[in-house]
């Protein structure tokens, strides 16, 4: 199964950090949180990608072509310049990078690599959110219920502390509670082959396209995920992202 990582957004709402690089490709613990995203999904055995790239194209190219080239620990011949490889990373990725265009919407992009894709079910992911979800039994359910896609559904989770209060004095306080009313897309979505017809062309949205009219043909199941789920929208958000990883404590680090 191929995923389909979306990393071609201008990432507007993080502009501290975008200005100059990607969204994706800004750094958690000094790896980019595309990373990140790709060793969850290679902890389920998802090692096949496809990058839907656009804002800053090259960034994105360039970091993969020397991570291949400088990874893991080099010895270097100062005398007659030659260098090699002593220990590369572990991972076996395949990684395709396409440029799918700066302005194009988020169907739009699926669309453009649907020769990828070919007549196989895939994954979509944003390039800007991690989770402990368990790809596993996502696929599973997502083959149980027999739709043509299956969203990842979280609770979204607060951005400031909550007070429960009982006559003017504070009862209750809560650091970062979930907000513990609905729930939203949270990535991590499977789809059959077939949603690609459904997408009309570089302007269509994923969401409030496809997802729409999936839902409304009632072929959009949820997945309900109750664990950690974590978007990297603002400033706010990094820092958060950040302190978990220098805890050692970060939910998402599912892989050895």
């Amino acid at each position: 199964m191929k995923t389909i990582i979306l990393a071609g957004g201008f990432g507007s709402r993080l502009s501290e950090e975008t200005e100059t690089r990607p969204k994706p490709m800004v750094e958690i613990g000094g790896r980019p949180i595309l990373w990140h995203i790709m060793k969850i999904c290679a902890h389920f055995g998802l090692n096949d990608f496809v990058l839907a790239l656009g804002y800053k194209a090259d960034y994105i190219k360039k970091y993969f072509l020397e991570y291949a080239n400088y990874s893991g620990n080099l010895t270097v011949h100062i005398r007659n310049g030659k260098s090699h490889i002593v220990q590369r990373e572990q991972d076996e990725w395949t990684i395709h990078l396409e440029d799918t265009g700066l302005d194009t919407m988020t169907g739009g992009r699926v669309k453009r690599l649907a020769h990828w894709v070919k007549d196989e079910a895939f994954m979509v992911t944003y390039g800007d959110g991690v989770a402990d979800v368990n790809i596993h039994e996502l696929v599973d359910y997502h083959k149980k219920m027999g739709k043509l896609a299956t969203i990842t559904a979280v609770r979204p989770p607060a951005r400031y502390g909550g007070l429960f209060m009982n006559d003017g004095l504070v009862v209750k306080f809560t650091e970062k509670p979930q907000t513990g009313e609905g729930w939203i897309n949270g990535g991590f979505m499977i789809c059959e082959p077939q949603v690609l017809d459904m997408i009309k062309g570089p302007s269509s949205s994923l969401e409030s396209g496809l997802l729409e009219e999936l839902a409304a043909f009632r072929q959009l199941s949820a997945y309900c995920h109750d664990g950690f789920w974590q978007c990297m929208d603002t400033l706010r958000d990094l820092k958060y992202l950040e302190s978990l990883w220098t805890s050692g404590k970060a939910p998402w680090k599912i892989w050895k």
